[in-house]
């Protein structure tokens, strides 16, 4: 029985010997640091709405095209040219989707302005005609691709823009026999440039650059003495301003 006793003791002490061999032979666990957490990157995609104000300068182009007498003291292919500026103010609404650091959008624009002229025709003399013209709406339709820095993007634009235009003459010496006007819609192009920051993952605030150009539309100008036509267009307008923008959530591009 002692004999047992003695075996059994030496194979238990053998065994935790070998354990704890066994346990000083593992190498010590490394610490692994967690990752640092960095703020989430500003993410352009998404809807977004708003509102812009600042200032636009037209410049207008109007000639009597020699469909019927000579009209307001112009004779045919006379005419005038003008340079109008006022102040301009709308909305835009648009979307972004964003790739790595490049983004791409659609926008639509409409603005209110009040770029007008007023021309005292003096062709024959000290004048008894007053032509005026006034563009008085745009809008526009455009794509949008730009470059992110994180909450700066810097993009270019182009597409489509129209105004409202209207051209009128007033006989100011009587019998008035040449006082008339009409408005048309015109259509053009437009491009520009502009700057936007994200001042909170929602709200944008943005400088913007653009320039339209349209064609010409034919105007006839009414009075007592018949029905006269000139082809008048804004030859271009130009407009910058100052931009803030509520864009809807969405996803955060976490970095880490």
């Amino acid at each position: 029985m002692r004999n047992k006793l003695i075996a059994a003791f030496a194979c238990t002490t053998a065994l935790v010997s070998t354990g704890a061999a066994s346990a000083a032979d593992l190498a010590a666990r490394p610490y692994t640091k967690a990752p640092a957490y960095m703020e989430p990157l500003f993410n352009w995609t998404g809807f977004y709405v708003g509102g812009h104000i600042g200032g636009a300068w037209t410049n207008e182009q109007f000639i009597n095209n020699g469909v019927g007498a000579p009209f307001g003291d112009l004779t045919p292919g006379q005419g005038y040219r003008q340079r109008g500026t006022g102040i301009m103010g709308g909305a835009q609404i648009g979307y972004n989707w964003q790739a790595n650091n490049y983004v791409f959008g659609m926008e639509g624009t409409i603005s209110g302005l009040n770029n007008k002229g007023t021309v005292v025709n003096t062709a024959f003399g000290a004048g008894d005609d007053v032509f005026t013209w006034r563009a008085n709406v745009l809008a526009t339709i455009v794509g949008r691709a730009g470059f992110a820095v994180q909450n700066n993007l810097f993009y270019i634009k182009g597409g489509y823009a129209g105004v409202n235009n209207r051209l009128s003459v007033t006989d100011t010496v009587g019998p008035a026999t040449g006082n008339g006007g009409q408005t048309h819609w015109a259509n053009g192009w437009t491009v520009g440039a502009g700057w936007e920051y994200g001042i909170t993952r929602n709200w944008i605030v943005g400088l913007e650059y653009n320039y339209a150009a349209f064609g010409s539309q034919t105007y006839q100008l009414g009075g007592t003495s018949g029905n006269y036509t000139f082809d008048a267009k804004p030859r271009d307008i130009q407009w910058a301003v100052v931009r803030a923008s509520y864009k809807f959530d969405a996803p955060v591009i976490a970095r880490y």
